[in-house]
């Protein structure tokens, strides 16, 4: 559990908060993992954005966990994970903070649902993992060029300051909250859908030591996760890829990936932007619940 100094400043009724202890033989390569779980039924796992932690889906939780027993992660480094001095932050490294997550609690039948970075997670999972995985709802897959500087210009100047060597680290280091919040907005078709008590839970996360250089290398990571794709045909079982129509993807993006998943079912929410577990969870909940 977190220390009482890092505890998170929202609670999500109904939830409680675990840990997954590293696995032994590792010599410190692995961090501890924590998760929010609710709910009674099949398992369904949820994985975040760039940048965000399980709290992100503080709204859509409540809407299904009647029907599924939800499992919401922090991302290796993330949220209230451990971080881990010299861990990467790669594709690879962040699925198989997942695929501990399945495997350490021997989950079958799931569901995962990502959103942005988890979206390709959640594919790569279901490459990996096909007798684990039930179906998979893939929500705004962040496997795209320029990733969130596609927010605005305040965004495409901070990351690339960010990414910048030499000051990059100086800079991952200094987060402004109208900043943030900016950045974040533009990822919205409604605005007013960020709310003031979750940029302030996302400001305590990356005042953590050690998280800067995280969000560093998290924002490093996008050209790994376009590689990703090349794993989505592997994917046995049945995709639903979701978009927002504001989304920072182009409609090129998303007809490449119905082209690699043809297959797939496909939804675009109408005025939606790239958080729609933030502005639209009733779609999200809605079409899990149909199916649970």
């Amino acid at each position: 559990m977190p220390s009482h100094e890092s505890r998170p400043t929202i609670h999500i009724p109904g939830t409680t908060s675990h840990t997954i202890a590293p696995r032994a033989g590792l010599d410190g390569r692995e961090g501890t993992l924590r998760y929010l779980k609710a709910g009674t039924g099949a398992p369904l796992v949820l994985l975040h954005t760039v940048r965000t932690q399980a709290e992100h889906f503080r709204l859509l939780i409540p809407l299904i966990a009647d029907h599924y027993t939800v499992y919401a992660l922090d991302l290796p480094g993330m949220g209230y994970s451990e971080i881990v001095p010299g861990a990467s932050y790669d594709e690879p490294a962040m699925r198989a903070g997942v695929e501990r997550l399945l495997t350490e609690l021997d989950l079958h039948d799931v569901t995962l649902v990502g959103e942005s970075m988890g979206a390709v997670l959640a594919l790569t999972t279901a490459a990996d993992l096909p007798e684990r995985i039930r179906r998979v709802v893939a929500v705004n897959t962040y496997d795209f060029r320029g990733g969130i500087a596609r927010s605005g210009l305040l965004a495409r100047v901070v990351i690339s300051g960010v990414l910048a060597p030499g000051v990059g680290p100086v800079i991952a280091g200094v987060e402004p909250k109208p900043a943030l919040s900016k950045i974040l907005q533009g990822g919205l078709g409604d605005r007013s859908a960020l709310r003031e008590d979750y940029v302030d839970e996302l400001l305590q996360v990356g005042s953590r030591p050690g998280y800067p250089t995280v969000a560093r290398a998290v924002y490093q990571s996008l050209p790994s996760l376009i590689a990703a794709r090349s794993r989505y045909p592997e994917v046995k079982a049945p995709v639903h890829l979701v978009y927002g129509e504001k989304d920072w993807s182009r409609p090129s993006d998303r007809q490449a990936n119905r082209q690699l998943l043809p297959a797939a079912d496909f939804t675009q929410v109408p005025k939606a932007g790239h958080f729609i577990a933030l502005e639209r969870p009733d779609v999200l909940a809605d079409l899990l619940n149909a199916v649970a």
